[in-house]
């Protein structure tokens, strides 16, 4: 037994073995002897879950290997087995790592393991260009969720969703201009844990949000990755001569930062009030609800040497709320308040990440956009 566990421990010193098979957290604890592999305790109960028949679970150091199963692992090993299981991983699929969305890594160890997506030569179905189903989508006006039929086109770079299959659409969204996350699951009762987070710009340039679901991890997970890879085709035929690495790091966009802040209006005898902020890119967005349709207001960061800037404490006259900061734009300052001094600072540190970064040219069109916005529509005092 001292000899197996010996051998273990060396084997975990080999390139690519010293992190997990799956997510690539540095902590490996367990191995799926069958599979030849070593992974985190996250990965292990996601590998548990699938049946023995699927992947035979040890841990390192509390279980004996036997002989067959210490020589599985020592002839195929984390790099032998990713040549094999992620062979044919597509371009616009998002191979998650250890801090990413739950949903998002147990569906990529599924498609791998239990589904050989990526071992196979059948294309999944994410990429064919053209997806239909009901998803559960949230009420505009209220909580209340209700089956609506999506329609995917990646041939003219649409979304549609039917109120009624016979009628037409109640909208039309353009698939290369929306962003889809996975909603996070802030209040349990209302997000189901299957939910996708759609965001573009209306046409009167103000962020609408649409949250949809359904039952099955899987399909939830291929409308992720469906709209990733319609974006790609749709930009590798805009900018041919463009990397696909490039284009593909620019597919979705997770949110720098969400959770709820303090916030008065532009006035210094202005009340604060409880908003919910979105840090997306470069618009931090704040809502009364995190499951908002859309958002009470939308505030561009730009660069540093235009006049933005983001500094603890409060501006002169502005009463301060525990763990405030002001964040200054040409137009005006907001002042905001964490509830801690770390949550304040993570604020800060991510807008001043933003403010570092120069403008490219999908930045000055945002800006712009939102600057009509502003201009056009009727100012609401403490928005």
């Amino acid at each position: 037994m001292a000899h197996n566990q010996k051998l273990i421990l060396e084997l975990l010193k080999i390139e690519d073995n010293d992190e997990c098979a799956d997510c690539g957290r540095k902590e490996v604890e367990y191995a799926s002897y069958n599979l030849g592999v070593f992974v985190c305790s996250t990965c292990s109960q996601i590998h548990r879950s699938l049946g023995s028949h699927i992947s035979k679970i040890k841990h390192i150091n509390l279980d004996y290997f036997e002989d067959s199963q210490l020589y599985n692992l020592m002839d195929i090993g984390n790099r032998k087995s990713k040549l094999e299981y992620e062979k044919r991983v597509p371009a616009c699929y998002r191979i998650p790592r250890y801090n990413d969305p739950p949903i998002l890594l147990e569906q990529f160890i599924r498609a791998k393991y239990e589904r050989k997506e990526f071992s196979g030569t059948i294309l999944p179905a994410y990429m064919s260009g053209k997806v239909e189903t009901f998803l559960m989508k949230k009420g505009k006006e209220d909580n209340r969720y209700f089956p609506r039929k999506f329609v995917l086109n990646e041939a003219d770079d649409t979304l549609r969703y039917y109120v009624k299959e016979d009628k037409n659409p109640k909208a039309i969204l353009r698939v290369s201009e929306l962003n889809v996350v996975f909603a996070r699951q802030w209040k349990k009762d209302m997000v189901h844990k299957n939910t996708l987070q759609i965001s573009y710009l209306s046409p009167t340039n103000s962020t609408r949000n649409l949250f949809v679901y359904h039952e099955d991890a899987e399909v939830i997970v291929n409308w992720y990755h469906s709209i990733r890879c319609s974006k790609l085709n749709y930009l590798q035929i805009a900018f041919p001569h463009a990397n696909e690495s490039d284009l593909v790091s620019i597919l979705t966009r997770d949110f720098a930062k969400e959770g709820y802040l303090m916030k008065t209006g532009p006035k210094p005898e202005d009340k604060y009030r409880r908003r919910w902020f979105t840090l997306d890119n470069r618009k931090l967005m704040y809502s009364i609800d995190p499951l908002d349709g859309y958002a009470k207001g939308e505030i561009f960061i730009g660069y540093k040497m235009d006049g933005y800037s983001v500094r603890p404490g409060v501006a002169e006259n502005y009463r301060d709320e525990g763990f405030s900061f002001s964040l200054f734009t040409p137009e005006r300052i907001y002042t905001l308040s964490a509830t801690s001094s770390h949550e304040r600072d993570d604020w800060m540190n991510e807008i001043q990440k933003i403010i570092e970064r120069q403008l490219s040219p999908s930045d000055i069109s945002l800006c712009s956009r939102l600057i009509r916005k502003r201009n056009t529509m009727n100012f609401l005092p403490g928005r």
